[in-house]
């Protein structure tokens, strides 16, 4: 096992594109870091910045007590688990597992006992025998896990391991890497696109955007404790919503006002989190998470300046709650990085919105439609606000 650790390290390629900016990150022994962000954030070039298949441009980058910028990747004693599993379709199982110690001369009694230990870790004990084009997919990656872990390698590397398999497997192969990586104990740095695997699987997360390290934390004080606005859209599925909102006091207490509607604060926030008291009288951005709303025709006790009233746009019944998607007219706030740069037309269609659609968990009593209106009670006891110019969470 051994520490990795970030020092102000930079990534810039020839052509003047810096893919990695100032980089501080300790990946600690023994722990199971995910690094998350949208595509060509630079989470990627941070792993093969470990792995040494990208030089540094500036920074320092350690790996236990060693600089390692000018190492060979031979002599990291990493193991890397890549997208497409790259296995030998030659090979057995049991030949792909132990290549690697095949090429390090490794014993064969000692060889053959490895290989076993990984194979009965990884339940692969019975296809051992077998080759590639003959396994699942889900099996496949557990070959490759195999391989990598059968080195007992300082750090062990993943870049996107999961994004082959359908939904279902790719849910069993998260709790499977988690649990072999408790069992292992190796130093583990894992790069992901998908926040769900992030926050199921990580003991911190690290999330990324266009080079540059947003927040360092552990699942849930991500999605409780955003630093910004770019962490608080990212982390969150559906999206945290949000929007635009006066804020003004009446009495001691906080109102909000979004667009034509009014919602009222707890009456306590002031004291909670007494720099927001300096924005009085100013606009801030209102983070509202969709499990903050309710149909009020369930939630009966929400008082009236709880409410907003509108129509619902989108319902999607899923059994154990339905997400229902209802527009306000108060001024959306996107952070552009969040939206998923490949799809073009609907990052420019969600840019182009004067409202706010948001997105609200329901219960799945509630009997709202499509196309009805619709009474929605907001608990703002844990909402989250924004600078409007920085986008910095406004706390203390």
């Amino acid at each position: 096992m051994a520490e990795v650790v970030f020092e102000n390290v930079s990534k810039v390629y020839p052509n003047g594109f810096e893919a990695v900016t100032d980089l501080n990150l300790n990946i600690e022994e023994a722990e199971l870091l995910v690094m998350v962000g949208p595509s060509g954030c630079g989470k990627s070039t941070t792993l093969r910045m470990i792995a040494g298949l990208e030089e540094i441009s500036s920074g320092k980058l350690y790996i236990g007590d060693e600089i390692v910028n000018d190492m060979h990747p031979k002599d990291r004693d990493i193991a890397m688990v890549f997208q497409n599993y790259a296995l030998y379709p030659h090979m057995t199982v049991a030949e792909n597992i132990g290549f690697a110690l095949k090429l390090a001369k490794v014993p064969k009694d000692e060889l053959r006992k490895r290989v076993t230990d990984a194979a009965k870790t990884l339940e692969l004990t019975e296809i051992l025998d077998r080759k590639p084009g003959q396994l699942s997919g889900g099996q496949r990656q557990r070959v490759a896990m195999g391989r990598a872990i059968v080195r007992s390698p300082r750090v062990f590397l993943l870049d996107e391991p999961l994004s082959n398999l359908d939904a279902k497997l790719r849910v069993q192969m998260r709790a499977e890497i988690t649990s072999l990586q408790r069992r292992v104990g190796v130093t583990t740095f894992y790069v992901t696109h998908d926040q769900v695997e992030a926050m199921t699987m990580a003991d911190r997360v690290a999330v990324i955007s266009a080079g540059v390290l947003q927040q360092v934390a552990q699942p849930q004080t991500l999605f409780d404790e955003p630093d910004n606005i770019f962490v608080g859209a990212f982390i969150g599925s559906p999206s945290m919503n949000l929007m635009e909102a006066q804020l003004t006091e009446e009495g001691d207490r906080p109102m909000f006002t979004l667009g034509s509607q009014r919602l009222g604060g707890p009456s306590d926030l002031f004291d909670k989190r007494p720099a927001l008291r300096q924005y009085v009288g100013r606009s801030v951005v209102l983070g509202l998470r969709p499990k903050d709303f309710e149909d009020a025709s369930v939630q009966t006790d929400a008082p009236p300046d709880s409410r907003l009233r509108s129509t619902a746009e989108n319902v999607e019944a899923l059994g154990f709650e339905k997400i229902v998607y209802f527009d306000i007219d108060a001024t959306p706030v996107i952070s552009e990085d969040a939206l998923d740069i490949s799809d073009e037309a609907a990052a420019e269609e969600v840019l182009s919105r004067e409202t706010t659609l948001v997105a609200g968990r329901f219960a799945p009593n509630s009997m709202v439609k499509v196309g009805s209106p619709v009474e929605v009670a907001v608990d703002m006891t844990s909402s989250h606000f924004f600078d409007l110019d920085t986008g910095l969470a406004i706390r203390g």
